[in-house]
């Protein structure tokens, strides 16, 4: 069989099923696999003695050595506008965002800098193995077209929403109630489910809205089922505090979107640090979805996300970098940080686990599991290469474990975006400029 749009990828192959933590059979390995993509989607999958010989000898074999294959990594909460931003010094949630995000973001009504600030965005996602994105826009339409436009030209699957926030804010980036949700209902229009697109209907956070906005963001939602939403939750403490101070009528911050017709299967909430028991009961009972942002949450002093809570209500959960909160484009590590805020809790963060929240539970988390995620026949062929001696100290670490799951955790804790030798998007190879 020969087909000019096939290639075999040859090497380690790790990816996952299922969740790990509930399903011991989850993980699949093979130590010497055939990854076969077709068109830019898998075709077959297995070990390379039983797959090679079904293909002529010209349909071309890349031999990946001394790596493992997974599948590209899920970023579930990141904003593109804050690349600049990225390691400001200082402050906490609520002044980060007064010193440092409200400004920058008030250049991207601007569509020349916000195509710029896209492309550089991309590429460093890429560069870290990340092939799609859940990501905030700003307030301006023109940031979410510059950010599609250049997802577009390299063919990825992402996630885009503009931000809708009518208080507590700047005027220049302040909308209306009626302008937020004509904007946002134009832009699903145009951009909702065209090549791999998909909309987030972005409220910023509680705060920054009115609980007419809110209601207007839901029933948008109601309007376009198959959008998402995006926000975030309990963060920080003062924020907290915040939010109850605005919003006396709703028990927890939890409450406050669901009062106002937020939560659900299609909502992704990031950080969600400080929720009760009624408020992880909530969010199982929508089955709303949580963005764990480690680097960000350690970089501005917000807390430690309880995960054994999130796992005990089988609440859906992926990994975010939270650009510019958070201080690395990195996947890998995230992962790092979020072992060590599970070792603050007395808890242990099992490597497998930790992949499978920044792949397959990624997906999971932003409804895309049926497109990617894993290396199931049909998905689309989005996946990363990542070298197993990618420094010194590292080769020397994985020389000396005995086992996979030693292995996975060497990467994780040592592993950045060094690691990453190659990322594939869609079967084809991406470079900086793209694919």
């Amino acid at each position: 069989m020969k087909l000019a749009t096939t290639q075999i990828h040859r090497g380690q192959l790790l990816h996952f099923h299922d969740d790990p933590s509930s399903n011991p059979e989850a993980g699949v390995y093979i130590d010497d696999a055939a990854l076969v993509v077709t068109e830019g989607h898998v075709e077959a999958l297995g070990k390379a003695a039983d797959i090679l010989p079904r293909y002529d000898a010209e349909v071309p074999v890349l031999h990946h050595r001394n790596a493992l294959l997974v599948p590209g990594f899920v970023d579930c909460h990141v904003h593109y506008p804050q690349y600049n931003i990225i390691a400001a010094y200082g402050t906490q949630l609520l002044d980060w965002l007064n010193n440092h995000t409200f400004p920058e973001e008030q250049k991207f009504g601007d569509a020349t800098y916000a195509s710029k600030i896209a492309e550089l965005f991309l590429d460093e996602l890429l560069a870290n193995g990340t092939t799609t994105a859940m990501v905030f826009g700003t307030v301006h339409p023109q940031s979410v077209d510059a950010f599609f436009e250049a997802a577009t030209r390299r063919n990825l699957r992402m996630i885009c929403g503009k931000v809708m926030m009518n208080r507590n804010a700047p005027a220049a980036l302040c909308d209306t109630t009626e302008s937020s949700v004509s904007d946002s209902e134009t832009l699903i229009k145009r951009w909702h489910g065209k090549d791999r697109l998909s909309y987030a209907i972005t409220p910023r956070f509680a705060p920054t809205s009115t609980k007419e906005q809110l209601i207007g963001a839901a029933e948008l939602h109601a309007r376009h089922p198959g959008t998402h939403i995006h926000t975030h939750l309990a963060e920080n403490q003062d924020e907290c505090a915040w939010v109850k101070e605005l919003f006396p009528e709703s028990r927890s911050y939890v409450d406050v979107y669901k009062q106002y017709g937020l939560l659900g299967k299609r909502s992704v909430f990031a950080h969600a640090i400080y929720l009760d028991k009624a408020d992880w009961r909530a969010m199982q009972e929508t089955d709303s979805a949580i963005a764990h942002c480690p680097t960000s949450n350690l970089f501005i002093g917000s807390g430690l996300f309880d995960l054994q809570s999130a796992q005990q209500h089988n609440l859906r959960v992926g990994l975010g970098t939270d650009v510019g909160g958070g201080d690395s484009f990195s996947i890998l590590r995230t992962i790092n940080e979020a072992y060590k805020i599970q070792q603050l809790q007395g808890n242990n963060l099992d490597p497998f686990y930790s992949l499978y929240m920044a792949t397959l539970g990624g997906a999971k988390a932003l409804n895309l599991d049926q497109q990617i995620g894993n290396f199931e026949i049909g998905k689309e062929a989005d996946f990363i290469v990542l070298d197993l001696k990618s420094t010194d100290l590292m080769t020397r670490r994985i020389e000396s474990c005995q086992t996979l799951a030693e292995k996975l955790f060497v990467l994780q804790m040592l592993g950045d975006e060094r690691s990453v030798r190659q990322t594939w998007v869609m079967g084809s190879a991406t470079t900086s400029s793209g694919i």
